[in-house]
C-alpha cells in the first residue's frame, strides 16, 4: 500500500529533488488520442495526457497498475503496454502554487484502449477529448511535454 506524505514534507520533496512519474498514452481504435484537461498544477489549464506519480517502494507494475485505476477507472498491467522512453518534464510552478518548480523524470507507456469519456474519473481532468495527433500537435491548448510524446514519435 502506498503512502502519501503530509504537505509539507511533499513541497519539500518537490522542491529539492526531481519526481519519477508514469504517462499514459492512451489510444483508441480509431488512433485516437485521449487527453484530459488539467484541473491541478502544473499544466493547470492545458490538455495533457493522463498519468502520476511513483511512491516509494511501489514496484513498476503496482504503480501502472494503481494509476490506469485512478487515471482511466481500469487497472490494467504493464505488460499490456508499451515502453516508449523516458522524457522529462520541468515546470516553472508547482502543485502548490508557491514559488518553487517542479522536475519530473517520467516513463511514457502507450497503450490501446477503448474508453468511455463521460466514465473517466475528475480528479485531475475535468474534461477529456479523442484527439488526432496532428490536431494536438497543432493546438496551442495542448501542453508542449504532452507534444512531445508524438513530434518526436510522427515527424
Amino acid at each position: 500500500m502506498t503512502q502519501r506524505l503530509d504537505i509539507e514534507t511533499f513541497k519539500t520533496v518537490v522542491a529539492s529533488t526531481p519526481l519519477v512519474s508514469i504517462d499514459l498514452i492512451v489510444r483508441n481504435s480509431a488512433n485516437q488520442v485521449l487527453l484530459g484537461y488539467r484541473t491541478n498544477r502544473p499544466a493547470q489549464g492545458y490538455w495533457f495526457v493522463p498519468g502520476g506519480r511513483i511512491c516509494k517502494d511501489e514496484t513498476f507494475n503496482d504503480a501502472f497498475q494503481r494509476l490506469t485505476y485512478i487515471e482511466l477507472g481500469e487497472k490494467t498491467d504493464i505488460g499490456q503496454a508499451e515502453f516508449i522512453g523516458p522524457y522529462q518534464h520541468l515546470y516553472q510552478d508547482n502543485f502548490s502554487g508557491t514559488t518553487f518548480s517542479t522536475h519530473y523524470v517520467v516513463l511514457g507507456y502507450q497503450l490501446s484502449i477503448d474508453l468511455k469519456l463521460s466514465e473517466l474519473p475528475q480528479d485531475q481532468h475535468n474534461n477529456y477529448k479523442w484527439w488526432d495527433v496532428e490536431e494536438l500537435l497543432n493546438s496551442n491548448q495542448v501542453h508542449r511535454n504532452t507534444k512531445a510524446y508524438f513530434s518526436g514519435l510522427y515527424k
